[in-house]
C-alpha cells in the first residue's frame, strides 16, 4: 500500500557540516563494482572477436529475444518510414512540431570555418567538418522515449553526418511504432534494436552486419555507462551520463502545486533520479510537502515516485538567493529552474548547469520535448566541465597553417631555439632549412 505522504531529506545550508550533508545526500560517485565492469569488459570482447553472433547470444539472454540472426534486428529506413506513415495523424504532427523546433534551435549551433592573413602573407584557420558515421544509443527499459531520438538524430543531422545508426533496446512492433516514426523523422539511417553494453560494442568496434562508427552518443543505463566509458579511445563519446537531476530555486512566488509537479515530473523517470528544491522559506518548503501529499495518490508512477523522492529528494533552505546560487553551483545540476520573482538577475549568478529553465513559467517538462535544445545533457555534476548535447557534438575542428616563405622564414629561428632547448635536433633542423629561403 503506498503512503500518501512521502518523507524528503531537509537541510539548512547555515547549519555547519551542510556540505558534508549534501555531499552525502547526492551520492555521485561513480563507483562501479568491480563485478560489472569484469561483466561488461567480457561482453564487449566477446563482441569484438564473435561479432553478430555475440549480439544475438546477448539479445537472447538479455532482451528476451529469440532470434537466429542480426537481419531480425536491423530496422532500415524503408521501415521506419511504414511506422511513420502507420502513427495517428496526431501523433504525427506532435513529432513533427518538436522535430522542427528542436532543428531550429540546432540550426543556430552550426560552426563555420575561418581563416585570417598574416602580414607576411602566411594564413591560418580553422576548418569545420561533419563526423562520417556516429552511432546514437537511444535508452529504453522502463520506457520507450521516442522525444531521445529526436534530440539525439537532429542534431548528428544538422551538422552533416553522412551516416547515423541508431540502438534502441526495442521490439520492431506496431505497438512501438512512435519510436521509429521519431527516428524516420530525424533523418536517422538505420536502426538496431540492440541494448546495452552488446549495442555498445558493436557499434565501437562493427561487426558484419553492424558499421564502426567514429563516435557514440546517447545516455543509458550502468552497463551502457561503463561500456562507453571503456570503448572511449577506440571511438569517441559524447559524455558520462548518471541518474537524471532536477534543482530548483524557488522564492516563494511559485505556486507550490507548479513545483511538486515538476519534482514528481523528474522523480517518474527512474527510482535514482533526483529531485532537490532550494527555498529561502521555511514555510515554502512546508507548502511544497503538503503539496506533495495532495498530488501524489494521482501519479500513475506512484512507486517509482516515491522511491525517488525518499531516497534522493532534498529539500534545502537558504538564508538568500545569493546563498541559493552558490548551492546550486555546487551541485551542478543537470536541470534548473530558477523560479523567483526576477529570475534574469539571479541567472549571471549560475556557472554550473546542463539546462536552465529561467522564470516560473519555464518548466523542465518543456525542455523534455519541445523547447528546442537537446534534453542529453551532463548528470552528476558533470556540468562543471560538461556542456549539454549539440551539432558541436557532431562536427570535428582542424587547424589549417598554410606558411608563405616570409612565414616560415620568420618563425625558424624561434622553433629552432625552442625544440634546442628540449633536445629535439631534428624538429631544430627542418626549422632551420627554411631560414633564407628563397622567397616568393
Amino acid at each position: 500500500m503506498i503512503k500518501s505522504s512521502i518523507s524528503i531529506s531537509r537541510l539548512d545550508a547555515s547549519k555547519n557540516g551542510f556540505q558534508d550533508q549534501l555531499t552525502g545526500l547526492l551520492n555521485r560517485e561513480m563507483l562501479v563494482s568491480d563485478e560489472v565492469t569484469t561483466l561488461v569488459t567480457g561482453i564487449l570482447r566477446d563482441v569484438k572477436s564473435r561479432g553478430d553472433e555475440a549480439i544475438i547470444d546477448y539479445t537472447n539472454e538479455f532482451d528476451g529475444f529469440d532470434i537466429s540472426s542480426l537481419e531480425e534486428l536491423f530496422v532500415p529506413r524503408e521501415m521506419l518510414l511504414k511506422s511513420l506513415a502507420r502513427i495517428s495523424s496526431k501523433q504525427r504532427r506532435t513529432l513533427e512540431y518538436a522535430s522542427k523546433r528542436i532543428r531550429e534551435y540546432h540550426e543556430r549551433q552550426k560552426q563555420t570555418s575561418w581563416e585570417y592573413e598574416d602580414i607576411d602573407g602566411s594564413v591560418y584557420g580553422q576548418r569545420i567538418s561533419p563526423l562520417e558515421k556516429v552511432g546514437l544509443y537511444v535508452p529504453g527499459g522502463k520506457a520507450n522515449y521516442p522525444s531521445s531520438v529526436l534530440m539525439l538524430g537532429i542534431p548528428a543531422k544538422v551538422a552533416g553526418v553522412k551516416e547515423i545508426i541508431a540502438t534502441v533496446p526495442t521490439r520492431y512492433t506496431e505497438g512501438a511504432d512512435l519510436i521509429f516514426a521519431a527516428a524516420a523523422i530525424s533523418g536517422i539511417n538505420s536502426l538496431f534494436t540492440i541494448g546495452g553494453a552488446q549495442a555498445i560494442g558493436a557499434l565501437a568496434y562493427g561487426t558484419e552486419s553492424v558499421s564502426k562508427v567514429d563516435k557514440i552518443a546517447g545516455p543509458g543505463n550502468l552497463y551502457v555507462t561503463v561500456a562507453k566509458k571503456l570503448v572511449f579511445g577506440e571511438v569517441g563519446i559524447d559524455m558520462i551520463a548518471g541518474p537524471s537531476e532536477l534543482t530548483i530555486i524557488c522564492d516563494g512566488s511559485t505556486n507550490p502545486d507548479w513545483i511538486a509537479m515538476d519534482l514528481f515530473s523528474q522523480a517518474e523517470h527512474d527510482e535514482q533520479a533526483q529531485s532537490i528544491l532550494i527555498s529561502t522559506k521555511e514555510n515554502y518548503i512546508d507548502d511544497v510537502q503538503e503539496s506533495i501529499d495532495r498530488l501524489f495518490p494521482d501519479m500513475e508512477r506512484k512507486e517509482i515516485i516515491e522511491k525517488s523522492l525518499k531516497d534522493r529528494g532534498i529539500f534545502i533552505k537558504v538564508r538568500d538567493l545569493d546563498e541559493a546560487a552558490a548551492v546550486s553551483n555546487l551541485i551542478a545540476p543537470e536541470h534548473l529552474e530558477i523560479s523567483v520573482d526576477n529570475p534574469v538577475k539571479l541567472l549571471d549568478s549560475i556557472n554550473n548547469a546542463g539546462a536552465i529553465f529561467v522564470g516560473k513559467y519555464s518548466a523542465e517538462a518543456l525542455g523534455d520535448y519541445c523547447a528546442g535544445p537537446s534534453h542529453v545533457l551532463p548528470t552528476s555534476g558533470t556540468a562543471r566541465f560538461f556542456s549539454p548535447l549539440g551539432v558541436y557534438d557532431f562536427q570535428k575542428r582542424s587547424s589549417i597553417i598554410h606558411c608563405s616563405a616570409a612565414g616560415a622564414n620568420a618563425m625558424a629561428r624561434t622553433t629552432s631555439e625552442l625544440a634546442r632547448d628540449e633536445y629535439l635536433q631534428a624538429h631544430a633542423l627542418s626549422a632551420e632549412l627554411r631560414l633564407n629561403a628563397e622567397l616568393d
